[in-house]
């Protein structure tokens, strides 16, 4: 059987990448790997094994073009309304929250945010499918 170890995002300013998922996520570097051309940062936290891969190309000056194929990573939390007032406290300007219903019942509570490199992140109430 497979197991999902990480995703990879190429980021153009790798301090406020890593500060951003910190003080977002709680994620913290867990290993950073120099070579001469790029730098490898992995950053985890205790939550989960699943790590996400911060990739800085050394030579690379201008923003990625995302294109449209990128979908979103997402993380679950305990409190969605406390974290959304966080992220705003923060300054990080989440968007609305979204109550995603489905005959009626509510599938899923959850909001977006952007990080600096402009990666969409869902924040998911922790319930159901979404633990």
């Amino acid at each position: 059987m497979a197991k999902a170890i990480h995703s990879m995002i190429r980021v153009l300013d790798e301090d406020r990448s890593i500060a951003f998922y910190r003080q977002a996520f709680g994620l913290d570097v867990a290993e950073r790997i120099d070579f001469d051309g790029f730098t490898l940062v992995y950053l985890s936290n205790d939550e989960a094994s699943f790590e996400l891969e911060l990739t800085i190309n050394k030579d690379t000056t201008e923003p990625y073009d995302q294109g449209n194929g990128y979908g979103h990573l997402a993380f679950s939390v305990e409190d969605l309304d406390a974290e959304h007032a966080r992220f705003e406290a923060a300054g990080f300007a989440p968007r609305k929250r979204v109550d995603f219903k489905r005959n009626g019942q509510t599938l899923a509570r959850f909001f977006f945010v952007q990080d600096p490199d402009g990666y969409e992140i869902e924040v998911l109430q922790r319930a159901g499918r979404y633990q």
